[in-house]
């Protein structure tokens, strides 16, 4: 079953990809950024490249003729759900047109799953969008940064505002998660989930 509505919505894109993080040289590299480096990095495998827009960074991108909006709310984490609104709202998209890329605890390092909407998880970006858009029911790449180590005695929030480890290999993780999203614009969710959960 293909989720995206080619040609029958209203929609000017096919899909919209919101890649969750925080803004600032400090938290470039940090677990909690994992989606701003998922869509930097599909920008740069497609020639995209950004400008300031809905509160955030927008590029327009082409993947074998299916239209991505790339987005990277610059509203911190907290407050994303007002940006992919604004630019929900200016694209005409559904939630189901709506695919959001974030870093996620509950999944181990290195892990990657494409759902169908879910529960939050605890993860502030994914709170905000929700009422944002109304409904939990909007596609997710979890792109897992895992747990703090045994005896890590940081706090979660701590663990994810720090950059990854050099064993976390994030630019496979990164690579990998792009490669997700492409076959959720061009295959659908079905086929996405096939070959990333």
């Amino acid at each position: 079953m293909r989720l995206l509505r080619r040609g029958g919505s209203a929609s000017t894109l096919d899909l919209l990809v919101v890649g969750l993080g925080n803004p600032g040289r400090e938290h470039a590299h940090d677990r909690h950024n994992v989606g701003w480096m998922v869509a930097d990095e599909l920008a740069r495998r497609h020639d995209g490249s950004f400008r300031s827009k809905f509160s955030g960074r927008l590029a327009e991108i082409r993947l074998d003729g299916i239209r991505l909006g790339l987005l990277k709310p610059e509203t911190y984490m907290n407050d994303s759900g007002r940006s992919l609104s604004a630019a929900a709202r200016f694209f005409k998209s559904d939630a189901d047109g709506i695919a959001v890329v974030h870093d996620d605890v509950d999944l181990d390092s290195g892990r990657l799953q494409v759902r169908l909407g879910g529960g939050l998880a605890g993860h502030n970006g994914l709170r905000s969008i929700k009422p944002a858009l109304g409904t939990p029911d909007f596609l997710r790449v979890r792109v897992g940064v895992g747990r703090p180590e045994r005896g890590d005695r940081r706090p979660v929030a701590d663990y994810v505002l720090s950059p990854f480890a050099a064993d976390d290999d994030a630019e496979t993780l990164v690579s990998r998660a792009a490669d997700a999203v492409e076959t959720l614009a061009r295959d659908g969710l079905e086929e996405a989930q096939r070959r990333f959960n």
